[in-house]
């Protein structure tokens, strides 16, 4: 066993809602080893504000909140998956208030908001930062569990296969993950029966983003390096509304505000715009149809930003619903009680990633994926408002439940090299690493954005083949750092959004490309296969 770690079962690799679910199920008989790559809070489910989608509410149904979610997903969804998640919803909620995480109630009742695209208010929610309180709740669970150990500051190389067995195998079978432990620096062999893949996203490749930094496409990276397929990577989610402000990126507007009576406004005119792109569902229109309306407003007058206004609101309406941003606005000097917020559209949702089944299989034996590093079938060509979170408990219960059923069958690990790093140095041009990476992310924007063309797609692969050898190369030859894998990976996840992109010839959900406008009649997954 690795130095100074205590013996485990099962690997989990991610500290965010996902990760923690899974594990917290299965270390009611097994000892779990859950590896962060920074800090155990570090994952995109602390930021999320909105909250979570179920069935609640006496007027609601599960098969509205099934409709919503493949009207939504624009049919691309896996009906059967859409059923299985939304049907085990309530259930969810229930287990998240047995570890006493603080939902709003009114009187004896959970207080239900609405989000864009849903029908009826089915959303639970801790005020504006309902994340941050579910990652409290499910960290402070793990750490107070004997069969869990939690490991932050390891970031992820590759995973095990049988190619890394001392006896080689090239039977695809997971054993594990290779990691950087970032206080001594050194890659250790973490061994598992099973592994789960819980790592968050890939929202880092686009120049503007609402993830946490980390989301740099990891474990769909690792899956696809080590022979899993992935499916619907041109799926990116642009969030409408985040913050514009020139000193802090990256803060979200949650959707909540347009669900409780926001409205987008052209700044220098005053007009309500929604008007003129859905006159139905105005601001309650779901996430791209706003995202593109901003984004068309923002190119075609060239604006900077738009105007999200709810001043109209009571005041103590504003602050009571929305605590946590009004107390950030106020900080940069924007009242949202008294005036408009500057917004502007950013990556906020990976909707592609790795294939798997219901029970969170993939197709490594050993390796198992749940959140938003999997392709479910949940979310099709567009994740309805508060499906995430919800994603992530009913998979990391399955999985865990899989794994737990099948436990007799899976083999103890066999002997597994360790990590060669005799042909390589410490790296002496770091720029090259910042250069690469401000690269990508910049083209991914301007060319992989929220609305599309063949020519620039065809420029983003010609620009990501150039750079495919020069990191290589730097990896080949120098240590690995957590920088380096962040590249490797964000390089890895790019040229599959970009492959993904250029299969597509319609426009659906997400995908808007001007040269194929239309829908196609019957809907298809984009599945890569290594």
């Amino acid at each position: 066993m690795t130095r100074g770690i205590p013996s485990h079962d099962v690997l989990v690799i991610g500290s965010g809602a996902a990760g923690l679910t899974a594990a917290l199920s299965l270390a009611t008989q097994l000892k779990v080893l859950v590896l962060a790559k920074g800090q155990l809070t570090s994952g995109s489910t602390a930021w999320a504000q909105g909250g979570i989608a179920a069935v609640l509410d006496a007027g609601d149904t599960f098969d509205d909140h099934v409709r919503d979610t493949m009207v939504a997903g624009a049919g691309l969804n896996d009906r059967e998956t859409v059923e299985f998640v939304i049907e085990r919803a309530p259930a969810a909620i229930d287990r998240l208030c047995e570890l006493g995480v603080p939902f709003n109630r009114e009187s004896d009742h959970l207080h239900l908001t609405r989000e864009g695209g849903h029908s009826h208010r089915r959303i639970v929610h801790v005020d504006d930062a309902t994340g941050w309180a579910v990652q409290a709740a499910l960290l402070k669970a793990a750490e107070e569990n004997p069969n869990i150990t939690l490991l932050p500051h390891h970031s992820c190389v590759d995973l095990i296969t049988g190619r890394h067995e001392e006896k080689y195998s090239g039977s695809g079978r997971v054993w594990g993950a290779y990691a950087l432990d970032e206080t001594t620096g050194k890659v250790e062999a973490y061994k598992a029966r099973a592994t789960v893949l819980a790592a968050g996203g890939a929202g880092r490749v686009y120049q503007f983003s609402t993830a946490p930094r980390g989301a740099t496409g990891d474990g769909i990276a690792m899956a696809w390096r080590a022979g899993a397929r992935v499916s619907n990577m041109e799926m990116m989610q642009f969030h409408p509304t985040c913050l514009y402000n020139l000193e802090v990126k990256n803060f979200l507007i949650t959707e909540a505000v347009r669900g409780e009576g926001g409205r987008l406004y052209h700044p220098e005119t005053g007009h309500r715009f929604m008007a003129d792109y859905d006159p139905e569902r105005m601001e309650l229109a779901p996430r791209d149809v706003v995202a593109r309306a901003i984004d068309d407003q923002i190119k075609r007058y060239g604006l900077d930003y738009v105007h999200l206004d709810i001043s109209h609101e009571p005041p103590e309406f504003v602050r009571e619903h929305f605590p946590t941003i009004h107390e950030k606005l106020l900080g940069l000097g924007v009242d949202m009680t008294k005036g408009p917020i500057p917004v502007v559209p950013a990556q906020h949702y990976t909707c592609g990633g790795v294939v798997i089944d219901l029970d969170g299989r993939t197709d490594l034996p050993g390796l198992y994926a749940a959140g938003e590093v999997s392709e479910s079938g949940l979310h099709g060509a567009n994740r309805l408002a508060s499906n995430s979170l919800l994603e992530c408990f009913v998979f990391g219960d399955a999985v865990a439940k899989d794994i737990l059923a099948r436990w007799d069958s899976f083999d103890a690990p066999p002997r597994i090299r360790e990590w060669d790093e005799s042909r390589v140095t410490d790296s002496d041009e770091e720029v090259v690493i910042k250069q690469n990476w401000t690269e990508i992310r910049r083209m991914m924007w301007n060319y992989v954005g929220i609305v599309r063309t063949t020519k620039r797609l065809e420029r983003a692969k010609h620009r990501i083949d150039l750079l495919a050898t020069e990191i290589e190369d730097y990896y080949g030859h120098f240590r690995v750092t957590t920088d380096l894998i962040e590249l490797r990976n964000l390089h890895q996840c790019a040229d599959l959004i970009v492959q993904s992109a250029l299969r597509r010839h319609e426009s659906r959900g997400l995908h808007c490309i001007l040269d194929y406008p239309e829908t196609d009649e019957v809907p298809n997954d984009t599945v890569l296969v290594p």
